[in-house]
């Protein structure tokens, strides 16, 4: 696993530091101590960053949930056009930054990025927008993986995102290496059983583009594969993919282990499917079986490594 810092914008409440409307902050400290050991920080608050003060007026969107103004609270003043003159040039400097995710402070007005309130002129609130800030920077960075602080409680949503970071990373420093065709079909092969986990349909595409790379040319086919791959990683690796990528390892292991051991495993796998036991218990035994019968091709797979271990992400049930 590369250790490289990789860079993650974050919105600077998250922090710990005190930029919120009312002069406090929103530290997440899985944010901030958990993930902070490994992602390099760009702490972005549009909201202080556009020229407002702390502590000040709280502001809400009102209108039309596609094109919702940004105003005050209390004496509706309207700072729409402030925000998006800040924005339009905050998103052009962060292209400088090379950023691989960011996580977004939920519900802002600025910065939510899914279910924000937007109240119509009767001031009835519907949870269908998104802050001006967070909207507009998932549009003008479509593939770089996004996540608000407070779904990172759920584990199935934590796991995703963190998995796409990684994988973006991981994805960028190959293209910097000016990878060759080669390297892109040996890139895919590594990529595979995780692509698996993750959408059979993308794995299958993402196979037939690799197969006719020769016939494509270079930017064309190397764009074409960053936007499958990463839109590949969107979708859940479920409970139900994750057994058909550990009945597919074990087939490699046919000629090696007794029909024992292959039981063995397969009953760790059904406990897996029936969720009395997480992911990495039926991982470690195949892991082990990997290194003892020394199958190269299954330790170059990438599904064995997504993430750093230490964060545990396999160990939830």
């Amino acid at each position: 696993m590369l250790m490289t810092q990789i860079k993650v914008g974050v919105s600077t409440c998250l922090l710990g530091q005190e930029v919120r409307y009312d002069g406090q902050h929103k530290l997440d400290r899985f944010v901030r101590d958990v993930l902070g050991e490994y992602f390099d920080y760009v702490p972005v608050c549009p909201e202080v960053e556009c020229g407002l003060p702390t502590p000040r007026e709280a502001m809400r969107l009102v209108g039309d949930v596609e094109n919702p103004r940004l105003v005050t609270n209390k004496t509706h003043m309207d700072h729409t056009e402030r925000m998006l003159e800040y924005t339009k040039n905050k998103l052009e400097k962060l292209e400088e930054e090379n950023l691989h995710g960011f996580i977004f402070k939920k519900d802002s007005p600025s910065s939510g990025l899914y279910r924000v309130k937007v109240y119509n002129d009767k001031g009835v609130g519907e949870k269908k927008g998104s802050g001006l800030f967070a909207g507009a920077f998932v549009k003008h960075f479509p593939n770089i993986p996004v996540e608000e602080e407070g779904r990172l409680n759920d584990p199935h949503l934590r796991e995703n995102f963190i998995v796409r970071v990684f994988a973006h990373h991981r994805w960028k420093e190959f293209l910097a290496g000016e990878p060759s065709l080669g390297d892109l079909v040996e890139f895919h092969t590594r990529e595979k059983l995780l692509l698996m986990a993750h959408s059979v349909e993308h794995y299958r595409s993402l196979g037939k583009l690799t197969a006719q790379a020769g016939d494509l040319p270079r930017e064309e086919l190397f764009s074409k594969f960053e936007e499958l791959f990463l839109e590949a990683l969107t979708f859940h690796a479920t409970v139900k993919k994750n057994t058909n990528v550990l009945h597919h390892i074990l087939g490699y292991f046919k000629e090696d282990i007794s029909a024992w051991e292959k039981q063995e495993v397969l009953g760790l796998v059904d406990r897996y499917h029936e969720k009395q036991v997480p992911l990495i218990v039926p991982m470690t035994l195949l892991n082990h079986f990997i290194n003892k019968y020394d199958k190269t091709y299954l330790k170059k797979q990438r599904y064995l490594n997504p993430h750093p271990k230490e964060l545990m992400l396999r160990n939830k049930v």
